[in-house]
């Protein structure tokens, strides 16, 4: 998939949104991208996940872990493009992401991390730190939409997107004008 049928899609399901939004990683943007709203047409899910499944099939692993929520579907559908099983951690009381359900990580398994949408990779490393915290490693991370324009760290591993999508972000105390008389809302995850 081309990077503007990527974007038509979001288009077309109004899964990218205009206005002033705060992201989960507390920077401003003029652009969100609600995955869910993509997300919930299966066949498009199928479409894009297994595009991106084909950019990471090469990659040695033995299963897919996901930081949840957003991740969730993205991971389970790489995982049944490429015959994985897949995992995912979430959030514990204090917000940490944790296993949970009974979910295993053992030692020497190697794990391709799945996200919808990242701009600073937090809870990639997050998410990175549980899976080597149990013994296991990071093949590659793949995502939907990388929307970080380039400054993302180093997960020590291939990153691979589906889209890249330069998006202006700014901190809270840097807004520009047209945002700083706006109310900000923040649709995503808590």
């Amino acid at each position: 998939m081309t990077d503007a049928e990527v974007l038509d899609l979001f288009r077309q399901t109004h899964a990218l949104l205009d206005g002033h939004f705060v992201l989960r990683s507390g920077l401003h943007s003029r652009q969100f991208f609600q995955c869910a709203l993509l997300l919930q047409h299966t066949p498009i899910a199928t479409r894009v996940c297994g595009a991106l499944a084909e950019k990471v099939r090469g990659i040695e692993a033995a299963c897919v872990v996901s930081p949840a929520l957003g991740g969730i579907i993205v991971g389970h559908e790489i995982a049944r493009a490429l015959g994985l099983p897949h995992i995912f951690v979430e959030k514990d009381d204090a917000g940490r992401l944790m296993l949970r359900r009974g979910f295993k990580i053992e030692a020497g398994t190697r794990f391709i991390v799945a996200e919808d949408v990242v701009t600073r990779g937090g809870r990639v490393q997050e998410t990175i730190g549980i899976v080597r915290a149990h013994g296991g490693s990071v093949a590659a991370v793949a995502t939907l939409v990388d929307r970080s324009g380039g400054k993302l760290p180093d997960f020590g591993c291939p990153f691979v997107s589906l889209t890249q999508l330069a998006v202006e972000t700014f901190e809270a105390d840097k807004l520009p004008p047209d945002l700083a008389g706006t109310t900000a809302v923040k649709p995503g995850s808590k």
